[in-house]
């Protein structure tokens, strides 16, 4: 059984693969008039062939990590080539042209190609006739040879029906997903795949896991002088932590890449979350593009999905691609308000796909490039005296004469670049945008649409006291497992300076999973680090890049922006005051709908009443949605001797994504009311898992009795503001490391690992989050919470502590939590040094290496002894290896 193009290793010990990216080098060539020929094609080759550092090789240093050309369909040169072959061809766009990389034996093949001939037939078009592509197999490598595919085109006639060029296109995009679905899994079920690399009336792609100086002489085609065009766009790849293979080679269907998109996982998730909404009056069968993402791609290949749908659902190339990497608008002095507005839209409908990138498109007639709103990669352009423009990663990949060169450039943040060669010209971007703005009454539909919290809070909250204190607050704090250190070292300093604690990049307290002390459920997560970002973002200096603005509601429909009875409240964080969150409780208005469900459970009920709790906050979310309301409000008050609280991230998770299975999620808003978040990396967690918006009432009382018994001596409001402020500038330092600009993008983005939690909780509630080490159960989550119930409230009516226990997570006390480095093994290092004691040096060690056991999952890691050591003899000395390097 041979492996599959795109196949990846299953999730294994510590791989999983979701965490491919890669890092790579982008360019293209194109001649503004759109006048084909063979030089467009030897200049982007060159691009490429120059660009070779910028590409990755295998052991063998001829299995390339992926190299690929995209250009405009050679016509004459196919009509050539079908002549021979014993068919004719219409005039060029009156048919489409597919690559598709199939199985290599010819019996199933030929099943794969007649299995696409009979959806081609059922889609009311024609197969012209097959061919297979030349290549030339001996330049590769042996793992790129071993796992080739068969490379053939199929060549598709377009019917009389069909009047427009577009309405083909959206035809054979159909007739690809459709492809797609029916046959990749038959054909992965022979160990085999089918993939189809591009199927398009206007561009193919040429690509494979080449390196950059082999494409030119793999596809012989590609030497071929009647090979023309007018523009192309090529791409070396480098993959980072990754598998390369044939699919996942660049170009995608429309663009190149280099960077990565870090919020990945959540734009899919809204995506497939919006295929309710999903009525276009171009697909009549929208359902047949259902899943519009193929979660098999890598981040890249996932863009371009999202970017093709929405072309072919009507937006313009250049409107689809400022909607999914919108520039930085709301920090902008100079912007005028017509584009704006138009940006405050967008973001309404769709947020921002956010990581560094620099990204080229083209969609057989005009060709671009643009930055992300950082501007974190490289990309430069010349414009010659002969009509061509050539843009790459690095200036001078293809030599151009000083004096040809007319214009020099580079692309920036937000902005785009984009030659259009039906009007023959390069549409600057202050053009483009005009346009884009101008096109809708996008002013008037962010009146109508969108509501400000601020302006509805001077409406609704005169009379609304702050404080909602009907429980005993030490009672509350225990239950929600606060601790001395999280006032005195948390909340109290956020309050009073509105800056987020610093502490140690390294901790040494155990693991929670290898903890004996009860644990928060947040501290089982650990926020991914971008793999290709560098360096990561600085949220403080960088700031006019960065945003805070979330919207809570029924967002806009992406088919048609102005649809009736979408609304949302447009917040510009994502935390809330008391006033605020009762301003949205009470929502009842024609377009803002709020509804409460409470997170409560008999805590007598065990288990089966924590799960019995989440499946019923699921449902009665979904039938809140059904029944109207837009904005769903999860709320944990009213904790008692009888009724506990399901803990907030697990909640928070298995409403988003069960909404999210059920294609509601961007119908809602999902607003939290909490006592139990504190600290910035809680409020992380719950944002990456879906909350819009917290209110995170507990520390708020709290920062209320700290001001009454002088530990803080500020007003209140100041205080509560403080504290908000600190947890934001927070959120966005932590966002900012995976190379996220705003906190839109980071809502559930579940850029999140879990570390000791069992695959059965994950795959329920976590859905899509990598848990590399097992861990605790459901059943265990209730035991952690019945323990801190029991400690806030004595099943036995004894008089319980009310003095808030003290952890010593930060640090090392007597009795408390465990760490690395106590007093003990500090003490004996100190002494080991000073008096240059190597046995109590060693003595250190084995202290270390026996508290480790219970600190680090290194510590439970034991070596595996060869039953038959190699001999020293035939060990390689370190002259030796130092002489090797040097040579």
């Amino acid at each position: 059984m041979e492996r599959c193009l795109r196949d990846l290793p299953a999730p294994q010990g510590l791989y999983d693969p979701s965490f491919e990216h890669d890092a790579c080098g982008i360019g293209f060539v194109v001649n503004i008039k759109g006048e084909k020929s063979y030089g467009i094609m030897d200049d982007a080759l060159k691009i490429l062939e120059n660009l070779n550092h910028r590409g990755a090789e295998g052991a063998d240093q001829k299995s390339g990590d992926g190299a690929g050309i995209l250009v405009q369909i050679p016509h004459e040169f196919f009509v050539r080539e079908c002549e021979v072959l014993g068919f004719s061809l219409p005039e060029a766009g009156e048919y489409g042209v597919g690559m598709i990389f199939a199985h290599r034996y010819e019996s199933f093949r030929k099943k794969q190609m007649e299995a696409f001939e009979n959806i081609v037939r059922a889609e009311g078009q024609s197969v012209l006739g097959w061919r297979e592509v030349p290549i030339d197999e001996s330049i590769i490598g042996e793992a790129a040879k071993s796992i080739r595919p068969r490379i053939i085109q199929v060549f598709i006639g377009k019917s009389p029906e069909i009047k427009s060029q577009m309405d083909f296109e959206r035809k054979l995009y159909i007739i690809r997903k459709v492809a797609e679905k029916e046959i990749i899994p038959e054909s992965q079920q022979m160990g085999t795949d089918f993939y189809i690399a591009s199927l398009s009336s206007r561009t193919i792609v040429y690509k494979g896991m080449l390196t950059s100086l082999q494409l030119r002489h793999f596809y012989l085609d590609l030497s071929d002088l009647d090979f023309t065009t007018a523009m192309a766009l090529v791409h070396s790849r480098f993959s980072t932590n990754t598998f390369p293979s044939w699919a996942r080679a660049h170009p995608n269907r429309y663009i190149v890449h280099n960077g990565e998109i870090n919020t990945i996982r959540g734009n899919v998730n809204w995506l497939n979350a919006r295929e309710s909404k999903a009525k276009s009056p171009f697909f009549p069968d929208m359902e047949k593009v259902f899943p519009v993402v193929d979660d098999s791609g890598s981040d890249s290949a996932m863009f371009d999905n999202c970017l093709e749908y929405l072309m072919m659902t009507g937006h313009s190339l250049a409107h689809a691609m400022v909607t999914m990497i919108p520039e930085p608008w709301e920090k902008d002095p100079s912007m005028c308000q017509e584009k704006r507005d138009f940006y405050r839209y967008q973001t309404f409908m769709m947020e921002p796909w956010d990581g560094p990138a620099a990204i080229c498109f083209c969609d057989g007639t005009v060709i671009g490039g643009m930055l992300d709103r950082n501007g974190l990669r490289p990309a430069r352009y010349y414009v010659t005296k002969d009509d061509r423009v050539v843009l790459s990663s690095e200036a001078g990949a293809v030599p151009v004469a000083p004096d040809q060169i007319v214009r020099k450039g580079r692309l920036e943040p937000g902005k785009l670049f984009l030659v259009n060669t039906a009007e023959q010209r390069i549409v600057e971007d202050e053009e483009l945008k005009h346009i884009l703005a101008t096109a809708h009454p996008y002013g008037e539909w962010c009146k109508e649409h969108i509501v400000e919290m601020d302006r509805l809070v001077e409406e609704r909250g005169s009379g609304i006291n702050d404080s909602f204190l009907p429980f005993d607050l030490k009672e509350q704090q225990k239950v929600f497992g606060y601790t001395k250190e999280d006032i005195t070292q948390m909340i109290v300093p956020m309050a009073r300076m509105g800056k987020d604690p610093v502490g140690a990049m390294g901790i040494d307290a155990p693991l929670p999973v290898l903890s004996e002390k009860p644990q928060m459920l947040y501290d089982y997560f650990q926020q991914n680090f971008a793999q290709v970002t560098n360096p990561p973002i600085d949220g403080v200096r960088e700031s006019i890049v960065t945003s805070s603005r979330v919207m809570i509601g029924n967002v806009a429909n992406i088919m048609d922006p102005d649809e009736t009875g979408t609304a949302a409240l447009e917040v510009k964080r994502p935390l809330l005051t008391n006033k605020e969150m009762a301003v949205i409780k009470n929502l009842q208005t024609n377009t803002l709908r709020a509804v409460t469900l409470s997170m409560l459970y008999p805590v007598n009920g065990g288990t089966e009443a924590l799960e019995t709790a989440i499946e019923s906050i699921c449902i009665d979310a979904y039938r809140a949605i059904r029944n109207g309301a837009n904005i769903l409000v999860l709320s944990d008050r009213g904790v008692n001797s009888r009724m506990a609280a399901v803990p907030a991230l697990l909640a928070s998770a298995a409403v988003h994504n069960y909404l999210i299975k059920k294609t509601v999620r961007s119908d809602v808003g999902l607003v939290l009311e909490s006592g139990e978040p504190r600290e910035t990396h809680h409020f992380c967690t719950l944002i990456g898992y879906g909350i819009t918006a917290i209110n995170p009432y507990l520390a708020q009382e709290t920062i209320h009795e700290l001001i009454h018994d002088d530990m803080l001596d500020k007003d209140y409001y100041a205080a509560v503001a403080d504290y908000n402020d600190s947890v934001l500038h927070g959120i966005v330092k932590i966002a900012s490391k995976m190379g996220i600009s705003t906190i839109q993008s980071y809502l559930g983005s579940q850029i999140f690992e879990a570390i000791g939690i069992s695959s059965e909780v994950i795959d329920e509630y976590f859905t899509g989050t990598v848990s590399r080490v097992g861990g605790i159960t459901l059943k265990d989550i209730e035991k952690a919470v019945d323990a801190l119930h029991n400690s806030a409230f004595d099943p036995l009516d004894l008089e319980t502590d009310q003095e808030l226990p003290s952890r010593g997570s930060h640090k090392f006390r007597s009795g408390k939590e465990e760490h690395l480095y106590n007093p003990q093994t500090i003490h004996t290092l100190q002494a080991a040094t000073r008096n240059g004691d190597y046995e109590l040096f060693k003595k250190y060690t084995h202290m270390l290496n026996e508290e480790m056991k219970a600190v680090n999952l290194r510590g439970l890691l034991d070596f595996n002894y060869a039953e038959d050591p190699v001999p020293l003899s035939e060990v390689e000395s370190v002259d030796d290896i130092v002489r090797r390097f040097k040579t």
